[in-house]
């Protein structure tokens, strides 16, 4: 499947164009003028036109009756119903040729969305803060999807045309810009991916290829048939599209427990098989992470490298919501799964990975979530504190740093940030920002008034609280209000919180990541007093220990020797102050 058979290829003379309309009786090709397709097996519809260049626009009509852009579109400078534009990828001159990527274990991730990044809101734009990242101690800048969208503002997971990256940030070489750009100073660069539906506007392939769909249906519309080769394939081939032509080092791949697994063959496996001779041939470090609400652990083993059809890392939904109720007492939704004891769940997230490895979920309605987790190496987590569904999913899109105090946002940074597992930190959280992320979109007529009631509905008990307060997903100014604060950075908590942050990144890089390789889960346990205590075997043999009071009371030191050499902490005394945390390493 490396070789791409959708969307339009230039050739010698002028270009190929191909569509699936496996529902259409005739289809013709609009250009300066119309020109029909010949169908072929399979309800293939081709041409090959000569005197194509790149920056032709074209169209696809679909029997007399309706015009569409290409599914596999490279570019839509007119948004998501507007003519494709003919890309030429080779034409772009990369500087960092000879980059092959970073080993997982030297991952310290920042997710970002690039239209509220920066003020400009572009790829471009995004180059300019790239030193920072870098000086901070991130290693790889994760982008929320790019996939174009209807509007001109997004989160980016209501993509429809999955090849075409948004017009709204940019063109293609300006995408490789910010990509090339980050190479050249280390950073890896991932993107997140949405393989479980297309967005609500813009998607025509109901029309001409009803076949993408099946009648099961996810939270945000019809399920996607990967049992249908042509479906599968799309999906596999865009996969690589942005490998190949883009360069990222990796993706993570969107809510997959949304995708239904027809057949004896995931399409999961395929796609991480594709992926693993796509980075066998090209010498290439190349991550997949997935975000799973099943707390699938055996689709995941961050050894495999290249990737034999599994995945490298989870992003650990169980470690934030634990560490959220702790914080913020929020037992609401999802939160009333970790309300008995909200310091046990830390400790065994830290101690095997999942909190929920079989257990049944009340949030869920009784249904046993999850697998066991602790035979996994602890690289096969991603953990995190705050993202942009942690903060947007929320009627005001507040951030932690709103409603908890610094000393506990600072303590669960000193274990998130040091522990074995990958860390990631949302933009601006390196700093402490409180630029709100909520929920925005450019939706217009009966679609709009429908996200608002949806909203409404999802966040009533907020409504009756905060009334006019909340913020309209469809008003510019919401959007607006999302668009990082880079100025509080040069403020005396933010200079203070980023001091914080670079210091702990610094021992990260120094004393943790080169004996992760290898790395195993050790032991875990939490005390009523909010004592935290925890262990792991390093792949040099060494012994990484924890010690930490979480609560806001001083506790006594606990009985026996403490042993290693303190790599943050300092020694600690007969008490313990709040929100204390020490660390320390034992050689082998």
């Amino acid at each position: 499947m490396n070789g791409r058979h959708f969307g339009t290829r230039l050739t010698t003379d002028g270009a190929a164009f191909r569509l699936w309309a496996p529902a259409a009786k005739r289809v013709d090709l609009l250009l300066e003028k119309s020109r029909p397709l010949r169908r072929g097996d399979d309800g293939w519809f081709s041409a090959d036109i000569p005197g194509v260049k790149a920056g032709t626009r074209y169209k696809f009509r679909i029997d007399d009756e309706i015009d569409v852009p290409d599914p596999a579109s490279a570019f839509q400078p007119d948004d998501v119903s507007g003519p494709s534009e003919v890309i030429d990828h080779s034409t772009y001159q990369w500087r960092a040729s000879d980059w092959r990527g970073r080993p997982w274990q030297e991952a310290v991730v920042l997710e970002s969305h690039v239209g509220t990044f920066t003020p400009d809101g572009t790829y471009r734009a995004m180059i300019g803060k790239l030193d920072h990242l870098v000086a901070t101690g991130i290693t790889a800048l994760e982008l929320m999807p790019l996939a174009d969208f209807a509007g001109s503002r997004n989160w980016g997971y209501d993509g429809v045309l999955w090849y075409a990256p948004d017009s709204a940030y940019g063109r293609p070489d300006d995408l490789k810009a910010l990509i090339d750009e980050a190479h050249l100073r280390g950073l890896m660069v991932l993107l997140d991916v949405v393989y479980n539906h297309f967005g609500p506007e813009g998607n025509y392939l109901g029309r001409y290829a009803p076949g993408f769909f099946t009648e099961a249906q996810t939270p945000w519309g019809s399920a996607i048939d990967y049992r249908v080769p042509e479906v599968r394939a799309f999906a596999i081939e865009n996969v690589l599209y942005w490998l190949r032509e883009y360069r990222f080092d990796g993706l993570r791949l969107d809510a997959v427990h949304a995708i239904p697994e027809q057949g004896e063959i995931s399409m999961l496996h395929d796609l991480s098989i594709a992926v693993g001779e796509f980075a066998a041939e090209t010498g290439r470090h190349i991550h997949l992470v997935l975000e799973n609400d099943d707390n699938s652990a055996s689709a995941l083993d961050a050894v495999q490298d290249p990737p034999r059809g599994k995945y490298r890392a989870q992003w650990n939904d169980d470690y934030h919501h634990a560490w959220h109720v702790l914080l913020t007492a929020e037992a609401h939704g999802y939160y009333r799964d970790y309300q008995r004891s909200p310091l046990d769940d830390i400790a065994r997230a830290l101690g095997s990975g999942f909190v929920y490895q079989g257990e049944a979920s009340a949030h869920r309605g009784g249904r046993l979530r999850g697998e066991p987790s602790g035979k996994l190496t602890p690289t096969a987590f991603v953990n995190f504190l705050q993202n942009h569904d942690q903060i947007g999913n929320r009627a005001l899109g507040d951030r932690l740093e709103s409603h908890v105090n610094a000393a506990a946002i600072e303590g669960a940074l000193a274990i998130t940030l040091l522990a074995p597992m990958v860390p990631m930190l949302f933009m601006g959280e390196e700093w402490g920002s409180k630029a709100p992320f909520p929920f925005f979109c450019d939706f217009r007529g009966d679609l709009a008034e429908a996200v608002r009631n949806g909203r409404r509905k999802e966040f009533a008990a907020a409504y009756t609280k905060h009334g006019d307060e909340i913020p309209d997903p469809l008003h510019s100014s919401t959007f607006r209000s999302a668009v990082l604060d880079w100025d509080s950075r040069n403020e005396p908590p933010g200079r203070q919180r980023l001091a914080l942050v670079k210091e702990l990144l610094a021992i990260r890089h120094r004393e943790i990541v080169p004996r992760l390789a290898r790395a195993t889960f050790g032991q875990a346990q939490a005390a009523d007093n909010g004592l935290l205590t925890a262990s792991w075997r390093m792949g040099d043999g060494a012994t990484l220990g924890l010690l930490a009071n979480l609560s806001a009371n001083e506790i006594a030191h606990p009985q026996g020797e403490t042993i290693g050499r303190p790599i943050w902490g300092g020694e600690t005394g007969e008490r313990i102050a709040p929100w204390s945390v020490y660390w320390r390493l034992e050689a082998p």
